[in-house]
């Protein structure tokens, strides 16, 4: 088999190259660390008023009638960064959520989780808040990139122009007027003869 009709080698695929690429595009178009504070805030929240620690043989359970609350603000703020995540058009809501419920959970939900839910919540909110779109610049490069082309096309066709425009003129043949022949010397033309159409032979 010759190399002509050999197949074409298969190109190896780098599936982690692929997968970052992938991910690079997610985390760029959405508010993307804001809503990961967000629900990075809801999981202490969440955990200990239900949680039992172990302090040598002594169980300390945490449970609380407060334990409710901080299970409903733990699940809305996981679900708010969730919502920043794959809804960005409602980011100023899902920030200003997440603010107000990390700032309530600090009476209800055991001073937001021992601190813990304090930082990242008031973080992710005011990231959620403050996250814009980026402009896509391909479109202005691609006009500024034909206007180039076009002035550069211009600036070169008028120089070619000028000296086709000097040669066509230096082409034409120059015709010179026979000079009207001056009236006798002491007279002049009686204005009768000068008022006759001349015959045409």
């Amino acid at each position: 088999m010759s190399s002509a009709t050999a197949e074409a080698r298969p190109e190896h695929r780098n599936l982690v190259g692929a997968f970052w690429r992938g991910f690079r595009d997610f985390r760029r178009s959405r508010p993307f660390w804001g809503g990961l504070l967000a629900m990075i805030a809801g999981v202490p929240i969440l955990y200990f008023p239900y949680a039992h620690l172990s302090l040598g043989g002594v169980t300390i359970a945490m449970s609380t009638t407060a334990g409710a609350g901080s299970l409903i603000i733990g699940v809305l703020l996981i679900i708010l960064g969730l919502t920043a995540w794959f809804q960005p058009a409602v980011r100023i809501f899902a920030g200003v959520a997440t603010t107000l419920l990390t700032l309530v959970s600090i009476p209800v939900s055991n001073l937001a989780g021992f601190g813990m839910a304090l930082l990242p919540g008031l973080i992710g909110g005011g990231l959620m808040m403050a996250w814009a779109k980026l402009p896509e610049p391909a479109v202005a490069t691609v006009a500024e990139a034909a206007e180039g082309t076009t002035a550069e096309s211009v600036a070169t066709e008028q120089p070619s122009a000028a000296p086709a425009a000097e040669q066509s003129v230096a082409e034409q043949p120059v015709t010179e007027e026979p000079a009207a022949e001056p009236p006798a010397a002491g007279g002049t033309v009686p204005a009768q003869q000068a008022a006759e159409p001349k015959e045409v032979r």
